[in-house]
């Protein structure tokens, strides 16, 4: 009988790893985006909610489905280096996602998204204009000017919505980073205010609070870290922050980053507590993204995080009951599980967790994907390795 080491040695890395997580990607957003982009996401999306919401929600979902799986598939579509097998893919879901945005801003389509109505679209909006500061050549540049005019009126529009005084703040927040990267103008108050509220929410040893309050959830990782540097990256680059900032802010998502993946279990599961858990693997896009900016702390060999995020994906996206007979994301974490979902939660809420798969914008040949793989922190300690001590930032 294999000991302990060996039985919870993952399985061998190679060049499969990148195949299955752009095979696992696209099979998540396949069926939004093949919908979306002839017009039929509105006729064609099921409607999943918590008992009696199902009305409501629909008033939102399709912005959030659209607006969250480009948030994920952005990098990807970005990487002007895509290997050879992945071209052909690349170049069909980068024009489904540009026909798809089309669709979404454009007045007299039958998919013509809600933007104004509620206070959700302000959320689905920044997780749109997130994918396009992620993949501005792509998602942006390569627009007709008609549907850029029509994209930017659309995220221009969200202003009539006044964000929460929590997280939401950094939704506006990062809106206006987007108009002001591509169009030269965003409202620099709505940016300033939400960076000083998460400065003055920081708790420290890298975890801001969501409003003035702690929270035990993975919003640091679904909302606030992310978009929190991406505004900032904006600003800096625009010569309207001062840079010292944005490393400060990174210091801080180094050790938060460190944190996430001692969260993962030495099965690939993670505690499951807070919420929105039906967004699955999107709980882990903060490490996903300091991996794709390469901001990893110095602690974490590449080869250890691709398999942590690895084996993440693989236990919360392969469980029966993930997807319907259609292929459309379920309420759940593992499976289907629709007593997760709070009130808020629909099906295009689901597909959050396309944002774990951001470091597919790196190079095939970059040390993320050609290391090999490593037990990850979870894995050496209950399989008996030695590691050295962690500490607090």
């Amino acid at each position: 009988m294999p000991g302990p080491r060996a039985a919870t040695r993952p399985p061998p890395p190679g060049p499969d790893d990148r195949a299955y997580w752009l095979q696992m990607l696209l099979k998540v957003a396949d069926p939004v985006l093949q919908a979306a982009a002839q017009g039929q996401l509105r006729a064609t999306m099921p409607i999943e909610a918590a008992p009696g919401q199902a009305e409501s929600r629909s008033q939102v979902s399709h912005l959030e489905a659209l607006g969250r799986t480009l948030a994920g598939l952005a990098p990807w579509l970005e990487l002007a280096a895509a290997p050879g097998p992945e071209q052909a893919q690349q170049q069909r879901y980068a024009a489904l996602a540009r026909q798809a945005i089309a669709h979404g801003v454009d007045p007299v389509s039958p998919d013509f998204l809600n933007f104004t109505r509620g206070g959700q679209p302000v959320v689905d909006a920044a997780f749109l204009a997130q994918a396009l500061l992620r993949a501005p050549t792509q998602l942006w540049g390569a627009l007709p000017p008609a549907t850029q005019q029509q994209l930017v009126s659309a995220l221009l529009s969200t202003r009539v919505i006044k964000p929460m005084y929590s997280n939401w703040l950094l939704f506006s927040a990062i809106i206006e980073a987007a108009l002001l990267k591509f169009t030269g103008a965003g409202d620099e108050m709505r940016m300033d205010y939400a960076i000083k509220q998460h400065q003055l929410w920081y708790k420290g040893d890298g975890t801001y609070g969501d409003g003035a309050d702690f929270h035990w959830d993975y919003y640091n990782s679904y909302v606030i870290q992310p978009m929190l540097l991406d505004v900032v990256a904006v600003l800096v680059g625009a010569q309207k922050e001062r840079p010292e900032l944005l490393e400060t802010l990174r210091t801080r998502a180094r050790r938060y980053a460190a944190v996430q993946e001692r969260l993962v279990g030495p099965d690939g599961s993670f505690a499951a507590f807070g919420r929105s858990l039906a967004y699955r693997c999107g709980a882990f896009q903060h490490l996903a993204q300091m991996a794709l900016q390469q901001q990893l702390p110095p602690e974490l060999p590449p080869g250890q995080v691709r398999s942590a995020l690895t084996a993440v994906i693989r236990r919360t996206l392969e469980p029966k009951g993930t997807f319907d007979a259609r292929g459309w994301l379920q309420i759940g974490l593992c499976g289907h599980q629709p007593g997760i979902g709070e009130g808020y939660i629909s099906t295009g809420s689901l597909y959050l967790c396309t944002t774990a798969f951001l470091p597919l914008g790196l190079p095939a040949a970059d040390p993320f994907w050609t290391s090999p793989a490593q037990d990850w922190t979870a894995r050496q300690i209950w399989s008996g390795q030695n590691i050295k001590t962690d500490h607090a930032l």
